[in-house]
């Protein structure tokens, strides 16, 4: 009885100590990525777009403006965007160009 009981504490340790590890690794990977709104393809947001979606993936066209994406930290404003007034991402929400 004790060994079944080590041998389950031991496997409910280890699961325990790698759940911790992939959650640091996804904390430095969010640290190392921005928001970028107006460049994801429709229904692959990333989450948040405003009114009349929810969350991730509710996007309804390309490059939303109300829709965000993660990217690499950096390059929000050099990801090209057809409805940006800049015609690249943009760190906020903004109003499609015409």
């Amino acid at each position: 009885m004790t060994t079944k009981l080590s041998a389950a504490s031991l496997i409910l340790a280890l699961g325990s100590a790698l759940s911790l590890s992939t959650l640091t690794t996804t904390a430095h990977a969010a640290d190392d990525m921005q928001k970028c709104f107006g460049v994801a393809e429709a229904g692959k947001n990333d989450c948040a777009a405003g009114a009349g979606t929810s969350c991730a993936g509710t996007s309804k066209t390309k490059d939303q403006a109300n829709a965000w994406k993660l990217v690499p930290a950096g390059t929000c404003t050099q990801t090209p965007s057809s409805t940006s007034p800049t015609g690249f991402g943009q760190e906020a929400a903004f109003t499609a160009k015409s």
